[in-house]
């Protein structure tokens, strides 16, 4: 086997994830659709694939449906796995291989281990070096090569032999090896059925062996074989070999001849996936003496082999991270992602990087409005499917240029794409938002999780969910439940106080509701309102910590709520 043959890296070129925060909204999913598409254009490659970090609204299903785009691949971490990591294709070998050609291979491979594989691809067991050395304490067994079941083609292959006559393809089953170094009398004595002879150019000893029964002679030091003698094992089916080792030689080699899987382990191996994560097998890699260990696909096909040095030094996933750049909203997994750039439109609260990066931070409205821009900017035609989502995303974040966050380029952008797609934006916003403000049918988990996001101000860890909608019974109807969920959330992610924006599209104001300790108070001073305490609802009769309040013309939880959370958290 080739020595640059032998360990091959497992991928060639690494697909880049481009991907929004979690719970994502129309313009998290539409612009990392678009920006895909834009990277892939301009690159000429694929490896650049759109996905979301959870599932979509009911208002980007919308979108989606709208202009039959498929949803975006669902990632629910970026944690470094094998399948992330160049690890070795070594070729899996067959179970009959003699034991030397398996340590040529490891030689030449420069590898300790090999695996075994059926001619399916699925592993039946490793050999190691080590297992190799072991199998030489055995040399006093004479009859190790029938134990082993060795077939009689290895034995050729091992000894450089010639075949005279007989079937090498058979399997020595019974019997032992043995030099015949008497006289022909005296060899009758220790020559029994089903042997193997290794002897000289002697006709005498060579019928001898012939007739006690023997299954193979191997002539040495590359002695003819008399026509008689030939034409007589062709009668009995013996096997005639003649090899230019002496006998010593010969009968130090021919144990090398036994095929692996009497030696190798097929019980308890450690295998890993391509899914596993680089995390979890570091730990077991440590407590094991092992040094390679076999990769396995989902369906139990070999695929190469990992050792610890392969994690030395390893990348993690490349992603591009749009619409959001705050660690706490972004993919489980992200600081030990391989981030290459960033697009957003928020406030600058920025991941930890371990290269510099692309970072594009514009005071738009809506993160979809620069990856217009940035379409514009390469020369790269935009088609009707991508301005439609384009579109819609700035129409989602903007409220149809209702929320003070809209900038006049935000609104000529959209208009501009509207006339690409050939809708009524006005009429096409409506259906959209009435889609998306249709909560039947959904749980309260997916109503309060369909718009949240994690922020951090000073000691403060704190949540937003934005829930809109066309009706406002709908969002009064909904208070008592999600106010209880909010509770629940809290304890799930690890935050001090959940807020809950009940925003009405058509009246531009938000019903907020503030729950955890100190989250009223917060509100009454960063709006200089007078929240109203909720009525206690459980059981005990314990007082929920949960406040409401009417914020008129507040819309927009990026440019209006946080902002102002914000600055008055950090003062607690």
């Amino acid at each position: 086997m080739p020595k640059n043959k032998t360990l091959i890296p497992h991928n060639t070129e690494r697909e880049v994830l481009v991907t929004g925060h979690r719970n994502p909204d129309t313009d998290s999913i539409c612009a990392a659709i678009a920006y895909a598409n834009l990277k892939n254009k301009i690159t000429g490659s694929s490896k650049y694939i759109p996905c979301r970090a959870g599932e979509p609204s009911r208002e980007t299903a919308f979108v989606l449906d709208y202009f039959e785009v498929p949803e975006p691949r669902l990632i629910t971490t970026v944690k470094t796995q094998v399948s992330d990591i160049e690890y070795r294709k070594t070729p899996g070998v067959n179970k009959n291989m003699s034991l030397k050609k398996a340590w040529t291979i490891m030689n030449e491979g420069n590898v300790v281990t090999l695996p075994v594989v059926t001619k399916r691809n699925a592993l039946e067991g490793v050999i190691t070096i080590g297992d190799i050395a072991k199998s030489y304490f055995n040399v006093y067994d004479s009859q190790i090569i029938s134990k082993a079941h060795t077939q009689f083609s290895n034995i050729q292959e091992t000894l450089e032999a010639t075949v005279v006559t007989g079937d090498v393809k058979r399997f020595c089953t019974e019997g032992k090896v043995l030099i015949a170094a008497a006289n022909p009398e005296m060899m009758s004595y220790y020559i029994e059925k089903h042997d193997i002879v290794l002897l000289g150019n002697r006709a005498e000893n060579q019928l001898s062996a012939m007739d006690n029964g023997a299954d193979c002679i191997i002539i040495c030091e590359g002695a003819d074989v008399s026509p008689t003698i030939k034409a007589l094992a062709e009668q009995n089916g013996m096997i005639i070999m003649v090899t230019s080792y002496d006998a010593y030689t010969a009968a130090r080699l021919i144990n090398q001849s036994m095929p692996i899987n009497y030696f190798m382990t097929e019980d308890d191996i450690i295998t890993f996936t391509e899914d596993d994560f680089v995390d979890d097998i570091h730990d077991i890699m440590a407590n094991k003496r092992h040094r390679d260990f076999p990769v396995l696909s989902k369906d139990g096909t070999y695929l190469g082999m990992i050792s610890r040095r392969n994690l030395l030094g390893n990348h993690g996933k490349q992603v591009i991270l749009v619409d959001h750049n705050e660690a706490g909203q972004a993919v489980e997994g992200i600081e030990s992602a391989d981030i290459l750039e960033i697009i957003d439109h928020h406030k600058i609260g920025a991941v930890q990087t371990m290269s510099p990066v692309y970072f594009r931070n514009q005071p738009l409205g809506c993160c979809s409005t620069i990856i217009t821009m940035m379409y514009r900017e390469s020369g790269v035609e935009i088609d009707r499917t991508t301005a439609g989502l384009l579109m819609s995303a700035i129409i989602s974040d903007t409220l149809l240029f209702r929320s003070p966050t809209c900038t006049p380029k935000d609104e000529k952008t959209a208009r501009e794409l509207a006339e690409i797609v050939g809708v009524d934006i006005e009429k096409y916003a409506f259906d959209m938002f009435s889609a998306g403000s249709n909560l039947k049918g959904k749980t309260i988990k997916e109503i309060f999780y369909q718009d949240f996001k994690h922020f951090k101000a000073g000691k403060v860890d704190f949540g937003v969910s934005q829930v809109t909608s066309l009706n406002k019974e709908e969002l009064e109807s909904m208070k008592d439940e999600l106010e209880d969920f909010a509770l629940e959330a809290m304890k799930i992610e690890g935050i001090d106080m959940s807020f809950i924006m009940l925003t009405n599209i058509l009246e531009r104001s938000t019903d907020l509701l503030a729950i955890g300790a100190g989250a009223g108070p917060l509100v009454n001073n960063a709006f200089a309102v007078e929240s109203v305490r909720r009525p206690a609802r459980s059981e005990d009769g314990k007082v929920l910590d949960a406040w409401s309040v009417e914020l008129p013309g507040v819309v927009s939880r990026k440019k209006q709520l946080v902002p102002q959370l914000t600055l008055f958290a950090e003062q607690l």
